[in-house]
């Protein structure tokens, strides 16, 4: 499975941006997706994850009411909206996806499998 990100850039607080995520993989509709976030110097940590139907979303609570995960299985593709940015969501942000829905809940060392490489979304004040 491959997963290309790509989206980001330099935005000012409050403003918005979208990623997507397009999966390599057929069928697409077997993955569960998701995504986290590496701010400098911190570890990182899940964002938003979507199940493989793309009837369940979770979210972290920092991010909740603010983002939102969705998918379009026709493009093979899982977006984050991203609203309301602030400069504390600056971050290299990266796009996953498992077979184990249990890796993109959030609370959770479990981790998914495939990974994206990131994108960087950087918020100023």
């Amino acid at each position: 499975v491959q997963l290309q990100a790509s989206g980001g850039g330099l935005v000012q607080a409050g403003d918005s941006l979208r990623l997507s995520c397009a999966a390599s993989r057929r069928p697409y509709s077997g993955l569960n997706m998701g995504w986290f976030r590496r701010a400098p110097g911190k570890e990182r940590n899940f964002v938003a994850g979507i199940s493989k139907s793309g009837g369940a979303t979770y979210y972290a609570d920092s991010v909740k009411g603010r983002f939102t995960i969705s998918r379009d299985s026709a493009k093979n593709t899982v977006y984050l909206q991203m609203n309301s940015l602030k400069p504390e969501d600056t971050a290299v942000y990266y796009c996953a996806a498992d077979a184990r829905l249990s890796t993109l809940v959030g609370g959770t060392t479990l981790l998914p499998t495939y990974w994206g490489q990131g994108t960087q979304v950087t918020v100023s004040s």
